[in-house]
């Protein structure tokens, strides 16, 4: 297994994999499909962007995970401090259990403690059971709850907001 900084090029593949991750549904809060240009403004090259980390093997994307600082502009109650980052990851289904997850995440750890940030958000849905478990598994916290947030088809999920302190 490769795990290495996302690039342009990689969109593509980061695109299909997040599509079919859409597509089934119940484990991401993206409900719209992405395209190329979209993956690289929102996760590899995004403007508060810390790291965009993909593993591969065999030239097949395993999995990517993203590390942006929150806006400064965020307003609303449930806006998070400025100096925090909000991770976000991908796993494809044939990956999972495969200790990805795990790797992307050392990865990405490492970026956040070299730009000394002190908290690192994942807020997962609350029937997101995979998601939970694997930021539990990694040591995240719960601390907040977002209730009833609206998807896109009017359903409402819980959020369930975890930190780190790096």
């Amino acid at each position: 297994m490769i795990v290495r900084t996302a690039t342009p090029q990689d969109a593509p593949k980061m695109v299909a994999l997040l599509n079919d991750i859409i597509a089934l549904g119940g484990s991401t809060a993206h409900q719209t499909p992405f395209n190329t240009a979209r993956m690289v403004d929102h996760y590899i090259t995004p403007a508060l962007g810390v790291s965009c980390i993909l593993s591969e093997e065999d030239g097949e994307l395993l999995g990517f995970q993203s590390l942006v600082m929150c806006d400064p502009n965020w307003q609303g109650e449930d806006a998070l401090p400025t100096d925090w980052a909000i991770i976000a990851t991908f796993v494809s289904d044939q990956a999972r259990g495969k200790g990805v997850g795990r790797a992307l995440f050392d990865a990405t750890l490492t970026a956040a403690k070299a730009r000394k940030i002190p908290t690192i958000d994942a807020t997962i849905r609350a029937d997101n059971e995979l998601g939970l478990a694997y930021y539990n598994a990694l040591g995240f916290k719960d601390y907040a709850i977002l209730p009833a947030v609206s998807l896109a088809d009017g359903t409402k999920v819980d959020r369930i907001r975890k930190r780190m302190d790096v």
